[in-house]
């Protein structure tokens, strides 16, 4: 098989890379380094093509996906925590004032 055949992928792991692909395009990457990105973040994810046989792959681990967003950039639970109550205290403190 030569090297960049995507033959041994399955279809979802294609759609995958397109759909992250487009994604990419949609935020001015160019069109070959978004389709590398995409592959590796397929690759990353499901480790490599699974057309190998029934049952015989590795769960995805979704791991990529999982980066960025909002959920990344509340931060943990003691920071929203302290937000929280600083935002409290400075309520009641222009309250009384």
């Amino acid at each position: 098989m030569p090297r960049g055949d995507k033959g041994s992928y399955t279809d979802k792991q294609k759609r995958k890379a397109q759909h992250i692909e487009e994604g990419y395009e949609d935020r001015g990457v160019p069109k070959k380094e978004a389709e590398s990105r995409a592959w590796a973040t397929v690759n990353k994810e499901s480790g490599g093509g699974n057309k190998s046989g029934s049952g015989r792959g590795k769960k995805d681990t979704h791991v990529s996906s999982s980066r960025g967003g909002k959920a990344n950039k509340s931060g943990s639970f003691e920071q929203r925590s302290a937000a929280a109550r600083k935002g409290w205290v400075t309520r009641r403190k222009h309250a009384q004032g």
